[in-house]
């Protein structure tokens, strides 16, 4: 595909939503939970890594029965990974959702507004 079949496909309704505050908010309220997130979780993992490759004694030392320090540390990466994901859907619910839903009122009503031939 070139890229003037891309801008031949190029759809007005996008560029407008683009243009509401309620975008730049949404996105501001996206990145304000995925950025610290994801540099919690991989610099948690990194920690993890760099334990094991740098501190294996400590990693190796019994907790109780057979299980050690590294055995709980990656089990609680898969803790970590799913109370990231709750955390997420929380605050999805609470603060992206109802932006989401403003935004799709409007490109709903442009693209009605489009279809009887008006202009955006």
């Amino acid at each position: 595909m070139s890229h003037h079949d891309q801008a031949a496909r190029h759809d007005p309704i996008y560029d407008h939503l683009a243009e509401q505050p309620e975008f730049d908010r949404l996105r501001h309220q996206y990145r304000r939970f995925i950025v610290p997130a994801t540099v919690g979780f991989m610099s948690w993992y990194a920690l993890y890594v760099v334990m094991s490759m740098f501190a294996p004694g400590f990693m190796n030392t019994v907790l109780f029965g057979n299980i050690n320090v590294a055995l709980v540390f990656g089990l609680l990466q898969f803790v970590t990974t799913f109370g990231i994901a709750y955390l997420y859907s929380q605050y999805s619910n609470k603060h992206l959702d109802p932006l989401a839903r403003q935004l799709n009122e409007t490109f709903e009503a442009d693209r009605a507004k489009r279809r009887e031939g008006g202009d955006l």
